[in-house]
């Protein structure tokens, strides 16, 4: 390696130090793979008295390693078109219609859900499923903060579809939820929300997308509603 004022104070380069780096992640990631920075060229030009070298790095991997004694997962995908019926304005608890639009979700060992509602005047959400309080608060508090009224340019569609838009971009179009043996992975009192931002929405859509690795045995988890 290059160096200033001799061998004692050499200078590693840092491209090859961030190489070894990245190689040394790269083995935890991978600990089948035997990996190690290899220089392959240095080509040293003088830069402000230093000697700086500028070799090209690359990871040498080997699989030398042990093999697993893990069967190889495949991960597998699923993805539905969910109609719900009507609702009244306001939100509204729908994880048991989900878990029953979505069965195949039993079959997944681990994965995600990701949940996409397909509209620009409703929203989903997660919160507490157990007290109907916590749904008639949240409803009430979304309408203080974009109340009806006559501030608004985009009016064409009645009094209540501008305030919807606003509700619906604060709470969100998706959600993406852990899937652990056949279902979501919620905290105690957490349920997914449908929450409808208009007087007369009509029916909803969903496209909800499971990914995940399934069951060895080929048999299904319980769901929670299932019993």
């Amino acid at each position: 390696w290059p160096w200033k004022g001799g061998a004692s104070k050499r200078v590693l380069p840092l491209r090859y130090a961030a190489a070894a780096a990245i190689c040394s992640m790269t083995m935890l990631a991978s600990p089948q793979l035997s990996v190690r920075p290899v220089q392959l060229n240095a080509s040293a030009r003088p830069w402000k008295g230093y000697c700086v070298a500028r070799p090209a790095v690359r990871c040498s991997a080997s699989a030398n390693a042990a093999p697993s004694n893990t069967t190889n997962r495949t991960t597998e995908w699923v993805q539905k078109q969910v109609e719900l019926p009507p609702y009244p304005r306001g939100c509204h608890v729908v994880t048991k219609r989900i878990y029953e639009a979505i069965p195949e979700i039993a079959d997944f060992e681990v994965g995600l859900a990701n949940i996409f509602i397909t509209h620009t005047s409703a929203s989903i959400t997660i919160n507490e499923n157990a007290s109907p309080d916590v749904l008639l608060d949240l409803a009430d508090g979304l309408d203080r903060i974009a109340p009806e009224g006559s501030a608004y340019r985009h009016a064409d569609e009645g009094p209540d579809d501008m305030p919807a838009h606003i509700k619906s971009s604060l709470m969100g179009a998706s959600l993406t939820v852990p899937i652990a043996g056949g279902r979501f992975a919620f905290g105690t009192w957490q349920g997914i929300y449908l929450n409808e931002h208009r007087n007369y929405g009509g029916a909803r859509r969903l496209v909800i997308t499971l990914q995940g690795v399934k069951r060895q045995d080929g048999r299904r988890y319980p769901t929670p509603f299932s019993h």
